[in-house]
């Protein structure tokens, strides 16, 4: 047993010693984010460059190479900077103008429907304020989610539905648009079967995923979430949602139709507004205030 032993410890001895080996790699990550610069009265700030910004990823500074500012049309200094990105390959081309989802949480409460048909009148004016090259889409909220219009330029198609259509009709059947279209990636088989805003959220986020380009949703409501005994609660939907909005680059702003100072609701929509890079703010004082705001953070 004795010689045995010996001859195996003098074997582990005598292997080579396994030096560690260390290989040192540096990753080097570029991101093109979508930046609205507003000031007190919620106009657009027009002529930054890098050096205004301050970036910081998990409390780390980090460095703005550039800073383009884009207005309806694309520039070509933002298509050079999106070259040096990693591309998309499920991405459409670049669209020309920008791209606004109006979506209507539709409520016939007392609190509710009042703000909603003021909005709906003040609407149609809004849309002036847009540039002519701008993609609008329309989208309700009642039981399920209501396609009312793919992405158009042409603002007398856009009048009647927020006049009359949302709060009294129907909507009609829906052909995709030509070129840059969100039905083309979303059916209304789907919609019919979307029972929550949050879903409805997810569902619009996707089909505009592939479509280049910052996105804008314009959502007017009342709010959402579950009131219990430890405040305000997201539903299981919502977590989807936001990271579908994220992906694709929508920010969301929520102008809440509630007549009431505050209510439990608008945390739903601060939430999601806080989350996405839009803004929230309440109608039943101000409107006007609101979609003055509402216009200036859209150009750019």
């Amino acid at each position: 047993m004795k010689p045995f032993v010996l001859a195996l410890l003098l074997a582990i001895a005598s292997l080579p010693a396994q030096q560690p080996r260390f290989k040192e790699r540096v990753d080097v990550a570029r991101l093109m984010i979508d930046v609205r610069v507003v000031d007190g009265g919620g106009n657009a700030v027009v002529g930054l460059g890098a050096a205004e910004f301050a970036v910081r990823i998990d409390g780390r500074p980090a460095r703005v190479e550039s800073a383009l500012w884009e207005t309806g049309s694309v520039s070509d200094g933002a298509d050079q900077l999106a070259a040096t990105l990693p591309s998309n390959p499920n991405a459409a081309s670049r669209p020309s103008g920008g791209l606004v989802v109006f979506l209507f949480q539709k409520s016939l409460e007392a609190g509710r429907i009042t703000g909603l048909m003021r909005m709906l009148i003040d609407t149609p004016a809004f849309l002036d304020t847009l540039s002519p090259s701008d993609r609008v889409a329309v989208f309700s909220f009642d039981t399920h989610l209501n396609i009312w219009s793919d992405f158009t330029t042409d603002r007398d198609r856009l009048v009647p539905i927020f006049r009359r259509g949302v709060l009294l009709e129907r909507p009609p059947p829906v052909e995709p648009a030509h070129g840059v279209s969100l039905l083309a990636n979303l059916s209304a088989d789907e919609t019919r079967r979307t029972y929550s805003i949050e879903k409805s959220l997810e569902l619009i986020a996707r089909a505009l995923e592939p479509l280049s380009g910052a996105k804008s949703i314009v959502l007017i409501g009342h709010g959402f979430g579950r009131y219990g005994p430890g405040g305000v609660k997201m539903e299981g939907d919502y977590e989807p949602a936001a990271r579908a909005l994220v992906a694709a680059r929508a920010s969301v702003f929520s102008l809440d139709i509630t007549q009431a100072d505050y209510h439990s609701l608008e945390a739903g929509l601060q939430l999601v507004s806080e989350q996405t890079g839009g803004f929230f703010a309440r109608t039943h004082r101000l409107p006007a205030l609101a979609l003055k705001r509402l216009a200036g953070v859209l150009p750019g």
